[in-house]
């Protein structure tokens, strides 16, 4: 079957599309997430942290009723984009779009711009700037839509990220103790109840990679692999254990969930990144056809 041609105005509606994207995931926190939010404000008991949790069902609230942000960080724009083969598309133009898209959500919806370079610190006001907005690209087979995933990372759980290079004669426990002293050392700093990437392997930049897509996975969706589900299962349950609690603060939900990606990686190396989303766990997605049709999702 020979590649689907879009029109000239696609990515125009990409560019629509994109800002959407921006805008939307960061007022309306995704069904799983509400979910893990509603559960832990029933089981905790602590009066201070069962105080927190209902602020931020009423954030959440407010998000829908006033169409707010929920929380001032717009964050650093991230895009996962895959394209189907089937589609004859512009990689660069897509790039254009996208740039263009958080632009103009940004000014039609006075967001804050947290994008500044990192030396001068000079802010263009439009949440864009040399390598922002990040954008991943995969592709799909006999695919004839453009899948576009949207986070906008804010930097209270960015900035508890961890890279650690780890010996393969650390084993299983290594990885386990890795994870549960990074979530120590973070504390409340990334605003828990938080959904913790975890990436195993590959390289360094790899490994840090596997972690950023771990933390966007919906709460409660599991790895293919059993074994690294069970794992799943056992650090997110070791991690609850710490009791640091939302916001630290103390109580039983530290995070709502922990997912874990891997690769292979080299003979001598065991690489291992962890990272974090805050409690509102923002994400948006997009299916886009060559016709102009956008579907709307988490």
């Amino acid at each position: 079957m020979p590649n689907i041609e879009v029109g000239a105005d696609f990515y125009e509606v990409l560019k629509d599309t994109a800002g959407e994207l921006y805008f939307r995931s960061q007022v309306d926190i995704p069904p799983d997430v509400r979910a893990a939010l509603n559960k832990a404000a029933e089981v905790e008991t602590n009066p201070a942290t069962k105080s927190m949790l209902q602020i931020m069902q009423k954030a959440v609230a407010v998000g829908d009723e006033k169409c707010m942000l929920v929380c001032q960080d717009t964050g650093i724009p991230i895009y996962y984009v895959t394209i189907g083969t089937k589609l004859n598309v512009d990689g660069a133009k897509i790039r254009e779009a996208i740039t263009a898209g958080v632009q103009k959500a940004t000014k039609e919806n006075n967001l804050r711009s947290s994008v500044v370079s990192p030396i001068k610190r000079e802010n263009n006001q439009n949440s864009t700037g040399k390598g922002i907005p990040v954008i991943h690209w995969d592709f799909k087979a006999d695919s004839d839509c453009l899948d576009i995933l949207h986070i906008p990372k804010g930097s209270g759980s960015e900035n508890m990220s961890f890279l650690k290079m780890l010996i393969p004669a650390e084993g299983l426990k290594g990885i386990k103790k890795v994870v549960l002293d990074c979530v120590a050392e973070a504390g409340g700093n990334p605003c828990p109840p938080t959904i913790i990437g975890v990436g195993i392997g590959g390289n360094a930049e790899v490994c840090v990679g596997l972690a950023k897509k771990a933390a966007y996975r919906p709460v409660g969706s599991r790895n293919a692999d059993p074994d690294i589900a069970a794992l799943e299962d056992e650090l997110l349950a070791a991690v609850n254990s710490l009791e640091s609690g939302p916001q630290g603060l103390g109580g039983v939900t530290t995070a709502f969930d922990l997912h874990i990606e891997d690769a292979w990686t080299h003979i001598t190396q065991n690489p291992v990144a962890v990272t974090m989303q805050c409690w509102r766990g923002e994400r948006r997605r997009a299916m886009m056809w060559a016709d102009g049709r956008v579907e709307f999702g988490y």
